[in-house]
């Protein structure tokens, strides 16, 4: 049996579905941001976006959740977009080995990030996205482009959200001081942060961002928002980078390149076969989706989609 023809991969997310609403243990929702913390736990949706136009889903598909740190991807795209290579003069290209909130690398390494994931050089590319501009337009064009991606304008920022995340975000706020006393950032710290709490604040559902996500996974009927190389490179910096200290262990065990937001969503890319929108809100260690992670070893498995395949 081929198990990725459509109908044998919706038996499967079928199967997984009551595979994984069977669980007991589902990690623990984020509950420093507020908003996020009121999230029941016990949620999964999983969506599966192919070249030929299907969107293949099961579970809570049309529920939206906070994209969070899956925003970084698509604002990294529309800064390359805009300025090109000249990003990398801020922001590095290698993995951080350390949490996503850490302050530490920064120090030591004079103000320029390990890479546009951690949320410092999520700042950093944020703030090159705002540069000439005002807030509302920056989160315009980021809105446009996921609109555009998705072909789908019913994509928002969830103000709640992003009040939430400006109210108790005191470790961004400390990031986003200390890269300006080191000149890395262009606009007001104020400003920056503002965007970057509403960026965070996009909701989007399974359905949404797997449809989204096609743009990386270059396939021939989606909107051609990016360049090949482009496309490669972000690519390749999620799979090195895009769960932050869990990097290594999701190539490992799920050998995709992937985008983890602790609202619970993981992006993930089988180029030129699917992009794959996993979600459930409750975290690991990592402060990746747990039940979302174990999904997409489940689906690795299954499909034998993998960019170390021979």
């Amino acid at each position: 049996m081929d198990t990725t023809s459509p109908e044998a991969l919706q038996s499967f997310l079928d199967e997984l579905n009551a595979t994984m609403c069977d669980r007991t243990e589902w990690g623990k929702v984020a509950d420093y941001i507020p908003e996020l913390a009121d999230v029941p736990v016990k949620q999964f949706a999983i969506s599966v976006a192919l070249p030929d136009g299907r969107v293949l889903s099961a579970g809570q598909n049309k529920t939206p959740f906070s994209i969070q740190s899956v925003s970084k991807v698509f604002t990294l795209a529309c800064v390359l977009g805009r300025i090109g290579d000249q990003l990398w003069n801020r922001v590095g290209r290698e993995p951080s080995g350390t949490s996503f909130d850490s302050i530490v690398l920064l120090e030591r390494e004079a103000g320029r990030p390990r890479n546009p994931f951690i949320n410092a050089g999520a700042l950093v590319t944020t703030d090159a996205l705002l540069e000439g501009r005002m807030p509302r337009d920056t989160l315009t064009e980021l809105l446009e482009f996921l609109r555009a991606a998705a072909e789908d304008d019913d994509i928002h920022i969830d103000k709640s959200v992003a009040q939430s995340e400006k109210l108790t975000g005191h470790r961004n706020v400390a990031l986003a001081h200390y890269l300006a006393s080191f000149g890395n950032l262009k606009n007001s710290a104020d400003l920056t942060l503002g965007t970057y709490f509403h960026q965070c604040a996009i909701a989007m559902t399974t359905d949404q961002l797997a449809r989204a996500g096609r743009v990386f996974a270059r396939f021939p009927n989606a909107p051609m928002q990016l360049s090949p190389q482009q496309a490669r490179r972000i690519n390749a910096l999620m799979m090195t980078c895009g769960h932050y200290d869990g990097s290594g262990d999701f190539a490992f065990r799920v050998g995709l390149p992937g985008k983890s937001g602790v609202g619970g969503g993981i992006l993930i890319i089988a180029p030129g076969k699917a992009s794959i929108a996993v979600w459930s809100p409750g975290l690991n260690n990592y402060g990746n989706s747990q039940v979302g992670t174990e999904a997409a070893n489940h689906v690795a498995r299954f499909t034998g989609w993998s960019v170390f395949e021979g």
